[in-house]
């Protein structure tokens, strides 16, 4: 890769990073924050089939950090771990799709039908990997608030069980409709 390429790269990832934070800002949370769906996660699995794993993980990583910094993390901050696992970590396993961005690339410059299917599993991968480290967060911090006699993993499990599966049908969804009405956004311009 060269050095012109490394810096659009990096652009873009950063400036997925700020879409990301600024996508946070329309309210889209339940009351409780048990489904929080995620807008800008589709930006940033769409990033990561676009550019790769390590890319798409440090856009997500800074997104982490870029919410920490306008404050966004800091209204339900309760321990320095907790916006650790919660902001920075999760958001930059969110660039886990990018693990499927070669068969992704490959499949669409083929036309082959099978890149819808890498681009749900991509979808689904990258939800879950986020999604793993609020579950944990939701055990050791926020499992305080587990009614009494529940059990922390199971009341976190509840509590972040319906985000994973609102937001695997919106990142999945999302995408699969882009891939087949605009697949150029998911291949790097040579």
């Amino acid at each position: 890769m060269t050095k012109k390429m490394d810096l659009r790269v990096w652009t873009e990832g950063t400036m997925i990073a700020a879409l990301g934070v600024a996508l946070s800002f329309i309210p889209v949370q339940s009351v409780n924050a048990g489904l929080d769906l995620s807008l800008g996660l589709v930006p940033l699995v769409l990033y990561s089939y676009r550019r790769g794993f390590v890319p798409g993980v440090t856009a997500g990583f800074m997104w982490g950090l870029l919410n920490i910094l306008v404050g966004s993390a800091m209204k339900n901050f309760i321990s320095v771990p907790q916006i650790i696992f919660e902001y920075p970590f999760a958001f930059a396993f969110g660039g886990f799709g990018g693990l499927f961005a070669n068969r992704i690339q490959q499949a669409l410059r083929n036309k082959a039908n099978i890149a819808y299917w890498y681009i749900g599993i991509g979808g689904f991968i990258a939800v879950v990997c986020r999604w793993f480290w609020h579950f944990w967060a939701g055990v050791f911090v926020w499992g305080m608030y587990a009614p009494e006699g529940q059990s922390p993993y199971v009341y976190s499990l509840i509590f972040n069980g319906g985000s994973v599966v609102i937001n695997t049908i919106y990142v999945s969804v999302v995408l699969i409709l882009l891939a087949k009405t605009a697949p150029k956004l998911f291949l790097p311009k040579a």
